[in-house]
């Protein structure tokens, strides 16, 4: 009798199919906005999850496709649905914690590919159940929907096209709508109480099952209540803000010396605001050697990355009368910049991808600062010998390129080998300054003479005492480059997995101590070393 009404109402199994496509993909993009402070949004992360909820699919498919065969009734492949909206549900409440634990207990056992597994590890336990379950669906509803051989290739048909519709659907509504609007956490309970409502209306048609029913709702009402929290770092009760853009996790925290904003819940400074005003005692700081190196009082100034406008702000501290833009991907960064920041007015800035812009302008600059090296994500089309080449042709007679290489590391093969040889492919002079108490590596390439030559050149003509003792430093740090043979083009940049062996490294020689306590005193004593 079930299996009658439910095969009178096949609009409502297509309903099932078609809702069951949005939420795997909004669940696939939700999965990367929770990951990516904590690991990146790197195409290895990528990967990651994609690859790990293919298995979850693949899997679903296969159990669902036996299931459904060992016994057809719908009420089945429904409780399923139930299971994986109130799993989903408790994602935004139970999943950050996770992630967390998941690195805790790494740290001290794995040596190498930290960030791999770790990714690898927190998206197995956090997503492939739920999907698991989704993947389901579809093998069920073919089951119950098909009546006889004659109609079954439209029926299997329209599932599939109901799936794939819905998949797209899911894809857009995430990134454009829901995550922006609401943030990741929110969207996540929309979607898992999509898959909630389509369980209820089959239970409660059927009137079974009333108790698993009612168990659930009460379990996606707590996750309601403790899950709409946006916090990633949770931790933290001092943020001046923290939110989510189509692009980036956001945070803004505040201390009596400065403003900072940060991408990445656990490292890094994406730009930073001294409430005196002067130098920061971080990267920017060198770069200003740059604009130096022009010998020009008010030189013309873009910056690729602006962020919340650091070293725009400074140039025109200690440069007055030069022009700066800016160009900035992510536009709510750009409106965190006057909000927190105090941005000049006078900084122009741009809401686009940093080469498309150079693509899309005729003009010249005299400094042209790339810092669009993202935590320890580097865009591939921002690291190639054709980008390299489009900087230099945008520079004017004189011009300098400053580059800054957020994660330094030397030996063969490293990713800044291969940036610094594909730079240097490109311009006449290249030369690196390590910045001290940072992981960071400011280089400078210009047309003919030497960085070192133009800044002692450029320092004689300064009148700030604080900007003639930061070249000085500048100056003693500089070393000069010579290329080789390691090309970045855009055809083969595999800059992610660069990075990835650079982080590895950086993990290994930070935590080192700690896998020491852990080695002497066990877990115990690592718990003691933080109390």
């Amino acid at each position: 009798m079930t299996e009658h009404k439910i095969l009178k109402r096949k609009w409502f199994l297509y309903v099932t199919e078609f809702f069951a496509g949005v939420s795997v993909m909004a669940v696939e993009l939700g999965a990367s906005r929770l990951l990516a402070p904590y690991f990146s949004s790197s195409q290895i992360v990528w990967t990651i999850i994609i690859g790990t909820i293919m298995i979850a699919m693949a899997l679903g498919n296969l159990y669902g496709g036996r299931a459904a065969d060992k016994n057809p009734d719908p009420a089945r492949l429904y409780r399923r649905i139930l299971i994986a909206a109130v799993w989903i549900a408790a994602i935004p409440v139970l999943g950050k914690y996770l992630i967390l634990g998941v690195s805790g207990l790494l740290i001290v056992t794995v040596s190498t590919n930290f960030l791999v597994i770790a990714a690898f590890v927190s998206c197995m336990l956090i997503f492939v159940f739920p999907l698991f379950l989704l993947g389901t669906v579809t093998p069920a509803l073919v089951k119950v929907t098909v009546g006889s051989l004659d109609d079954s290739g439209r029926t299997v048909g329209r599932l599939g096209a109901c799936n794939t519709v819905g998949s797209i659907l899911g894809t857009f509504l995430p990134t454009f709508v829901t995550i922006p609007a609401v943030g990741t956490a929110v969207s996540f309970l929309i979607f898992s109480g999509v898959l909630l409502a389509i369980a209820l209306i089959y239970f409660l048609s059927e009137k079974t099952k009333l108790r698993a029913v009612i168990i659930a709702v009460i379990l996606f009402l707590l996750c309601l209540i403790f899950g709409r929290s946006t916090a990633f770092a949770f931790w933290e009760d001092d943020l001046r803000y923290e939110g989510e853009s189509v692009y980036n996790y956001l945070q803004v925290k505040e201390d009596e010396r400065s403003v900072v904003l940060s991408t990445n819940v656990l490292f890094g400074v994406q730009s930073v605001k001294m409430k005196e005003g002067g130098l920061t005692g971080m990267y920017y700081d060198y770069a200003l050697a740059g604009p130096v190196m022009t010998g020009k009082a008010a030189p013309k100034v873009l910056v690729l990355g602006n962020g919340s406008g650091t070293f725009a702000s400074q140039c025109l501290e200690y440069f007055p009368g030069c022009t700066v833009e800016g160009v900035e991907i992510d536009g709510r960064i750009t409106q965190l910049a006057w909000d927190y920041f105090d941005m000049p007015e006078a900084v122009r800035v741009t809401e686009y991808d940093g080469r498309a812009y150079l693509q899309a302008t005729d003009e010249k600059y005299d400094v042209i600062l790339v810092d669009a090296y993202q935590d320890i994500t580097i865009p591939f089309q921002m690291s190639s010998v054709e980008f390299f080449t489009l900087v230099r042709g945008h520079l004017s007679e004189g011009g300098v390129m400053v580059v800054n290489i957020n994660m330094r590391s030397d030996g063969e093969g490293s990713i800044n080998q291969y940036l610094c040889d594909t730079i240097a492919s490109v311009f006449d002079s290249v030369a690196c300054a390590d910045v001290p108490n940072s992981t960071n590596r400011e280089l400078f390439a210009c047309l003919g003479e030497t960085p070192a030559a133009r800044l002692e050149t450029g320092a004689a003509r300064i009148d700030s005492a604080e900007l003639r003792a930061l070249t000085a430093r500048v100056k003693g740090k500089l070393v000069p480059y010579e290329g080789g043979g390691h090309i970045l083009t855009d055809d083969r940049a595999p800059v992610e997995l660069l990075g990835m062996r650079m982080i590895d490294g950086l993990i290994e020689e930070e935590l080192g101590y700690y896998k020491e306590v852990y080695a002497r005193d066990g877990l115990r004593g690592i718990l003691d070393s933080f109390g």
